[in-house]
């Protein structure tokens, strides 16, 4: 307002905003450290080898650097979904409760609903759905893995 951007203060809180704000600002550095670290073992030689070879930006991108830092950006993604789903704190301060993510609704059946057997059976339910999920990443992983050494 002082800048003369905005006329009168912007009302983010209790919002769908708000919450993916919240949301991304906890969860950022799960992926950031990940991809970092990934990026960091790059050997920029093959950068470099590439544009000798007239690719041009979005080549080198999509044909080199992305597939050297696929295990950074993967083992990111899973650092990132797995607490994401169970998220209740911060869609219940950020979003005023309004916004029914998983973690709030499981967390509501063991709370004020004093359902606790429909939420341990929604908890496992999630659990094993993660566990699948894992399952199926390693064995294509490994799949994939084998073939580039």
């Amino acid at each position: 307002m002082w800048l003369g951007v905005i006329k009168s203060p912007l009302q983010i809180i209790y919002t769908d905003t708000a919450t993916l704000l919240g949301m991304a600002y906890v969860y950022l550095p799960l992926m950031v450290l990940p991809l970092y670290a990934s990026i960091e073992k790059l050997d920029f030689r093959l950068v470099e080898a590439g544009y000798d070879l007239y690719a041009n930006r979005f080549q080198v991108l999509w044909r080199i650097v992305i597939p050297l830092v696929k295990p950074g950006l993967i083992a990111g993604s899973i650092l990132v979904f797995i607490p994401s789903l169970g998220a209740y704190v911060i869609p219940r301060v950020l979003g005023g409760g309004k916004n029914m993510m998983l973690g709030n609704l499981i967390e509501m059946q063991f709370g004020s609903g004093r359902n606790w057997p429909l939420g341990a059976a929604m908890s496992i339910t999630l659990m094993i759905l993660v566990t699948l999920a894992l399952i199926f990443y390693v064995r294509n992983a490994s799949k994939s893995g084998a073939g580039h050494v």
